[in-house]
């Protein structure tokens, strides 16, 4: 990348830092889950949109194995970048359960600023590792909306309680995002 100058300097590094953008969309749930005025309707349409958001990044981390491996199976087989529709998902959800007007556009923009250079990025750094096999996997799969094809690529692999919880630290994530959410639940 070309050297970056002024505010550009600050905010590139923003936008391809990982922690920054889960840092980000921990501190947008807590937010939304504080501020929020849910009603009985809004709180389960928005808790099952958040709940299938959760699901799918549990089944995602159980599956990638961090450029070691080319996660191709699991929910790898429909979509290139499942935890982040995951997390779309849940950012979804919890501003339709939080039910404020300003939820949908804080999460508009953490989408648009996060998500194109994160998929940029991450699709740049697995054709560099996996060369022609990331090529063969991804002309057939989407980055986010799910492809049903059913060509996963040649890995094969069970799902792991283990890997998602020491890799990735989901069920902490899932018990977090509970707490967000009885949150909301306690303010009907």
């Amino acid at each position: 990348m070309p050297e970056a100058h002024g505010l550009n300097k600050f905010i590139r590094p923003l936008r391809y830092h990982e922690a920054s953008r889960q840092w980000f969309a921990v501190l947008f749930v807590l937010l939304v889950s504080l501020a929020g005025q849910p009603t009985r309707e809004l709180l389960i349409a928005g808790g099952i949109i958040a709940l299938l958001g959760t699901l799918i990044r549990l089944w995602a981390s159980g599956h990638v194995k961090k450029n070691k491996v080319l996660a191709t199976d699991g929910p790898y087989a429909y979509v290139r970048h499942p935890l982040y529709v995951g997390n779309i998902l849940l950012l979804l959800g919890f501003s339709i359960a939080a039910n404020l007007w300003w939820a949908y556009l804080l999460m508009a923009f953490l989408i648009y600023f996060y998500y194109p250079p994160a998929i940029s990025y991450e699709d740049q750094k697995l054709h560099k590792f996996f060369g022609e096999e990331w090529e063969n996997w991804s002309k057939d799969i989407h980055a986010l909306i799910p492809s049903f094809s059913g060509k996963s690529g040649s890995a094969s692999s069970a799902w792991s309680f283990k890997q998602s919880l020491f890799q990735n630290l989901e069920p902490v994530i899932v018990l977090y995002l509970v707490w967000c959410m009885y949150m909301l639940y306690t303010k009907i």
